[in-house]
């Protein structure tokens, strides 16, 4: 399937919604009902996930809570009230096997899946390969989620409306895909280039999908949550973190939504935006923030909006086919 039959219809500029920076999950989720919807979340004990999970319990969700280590995910998640259901299946990303045996488990329970939000991930950490020899970023954040939205394709298929969202980063700006070199062979490791390149896979994972979902009723976004301090900067240094602006003089985090500084309750708005907002109806294959579609970035005025390599249809679909080469899975388009 070529590109031009493949690429999204929707335009990468903003729409009307009532949302902004500022907002929060609970603003978002206000009068969403999602009783008797099963959700998938990956990571979604820690951080923006454990947010998003308790948001989607409350509205009634019964969610399926992916993470490597279970029992940390059931101590983190335990007390979460309903009305909905939360429950933890083990799931290692960077492990094929892993991946397979939950997304089969998943599928044999028979229930359509409504929502799938790739939230886990990893950033900026020492040079690790999967067991095919793969970096380890790229094959945690775009593989394992690539893997797990064909293994469990039948299911979102069934639901007849659901959307798969990726949460990417406007780390993406900081490199795209190496397609000759992807996983550092011949380069040397730079961990920020392997977070750049993966979360670039992650926006053009969206689109990709969206382009083969449409039909099916799956739509695929991808968004930008915000800068904010989560377990997800565990491998980096203090000065790290400081350089990143995100902390004032007494070392408390500083908060400026505008600027992208959010607190975890608003990052997670736009993950929940992109999940259950009626403006996105009909719509797909686009990356968000601040609760809405972003528009394309100019790196002459600073770091908003998306840049143009990560909405390209051809990358989406050369990292589609590279995808499906190394794994061995597509989906029905």
């Amino acid at each position: 399937m070529t590109s031009t039959t493949t690429c999204t219809t929707t335009a990468q500029y903003p729409i009307a919604t009532s949302f902004n920076a500022a907002s929060s999950a609970a603003e978002v989720m206000a009068g969403i009902d999602l009783t008797g919807h099963l959700v998938i979340v990956t990571g979604g004990h820690s951080g923006l996930g454990l947010i998003t999970t308790r948001h989607l319990a409350a509205a009634g969700a019964r969610v399926i809570v992916a993470a490597r280590d279970a029992g940390r995910a059931r101590t983190a998640l335990a007390g979460i009230p309903g009305p909905g259901h939360v429950e933890v299946r083990e799931m290692d990303l960077i492990d094929p096997a892993s991946v397979e045996a939950f997304s089969r488990s998943v599928v044999e329970d028979g229930q359509a899946v409504a929502l799938l939000i790739n939230c886990a991930g990893v950033m900026a950490s020492p040079l690790m390969r999967d067991i095919d020899g793969h970096e380890g970023q790229f094959a945690t954040n775009h593989l394992g989620h690539y893997r797990l939205t064909c293994g469990i394709w039948p299911a979102l298929v069934a639901a007849g409306n659901a959307r798969v969202i990726s949460v990417s980063s406007r780390g993406h700006q900081i490199a795209g895909i190496d397609f000759e070199d992807i996983d550092f062979q011949r380069r040397p490791y730079d961990k920020w280039v392997a977070y750049g390149q993966s979360k670039t896979a992650n926006a053009l994972f969206a689109l990709a999908l969206d382009g083969r979902g449409r039909k099916h009723g799956v739509r695929g976004f991808s968004l930008h949550p915000g800068q904010i301090l989560t377990d997800l900067s565990r491998h980096l240094s203090p000065d790290e973190i400081a350089a990143f602006g995100v902390l004032d003089e007494q070392g408390n985090q500083r908060l400026d939504p505008a600027a992208g500084l959010k607190t975890p309750e608003q990052g997670a708005a736009t993950v929940l935006w992109c999940a259950t907002s009626r403006a996105l109806d009909g719509k797909g294959g686009v990356y968000c923030e601040d609760c809405n579609i972003a528009g394309p970035n100019d790196p002459r005025t600073g770091r908003a909006g998306v840049a143009s390599r990560a909405v390209d249809p051809q990358l989406a679909e050369r990292l589609w086919t590279l995808s499906k080469q190394w794994t061995g899975l597509t989906v029905t388009a």
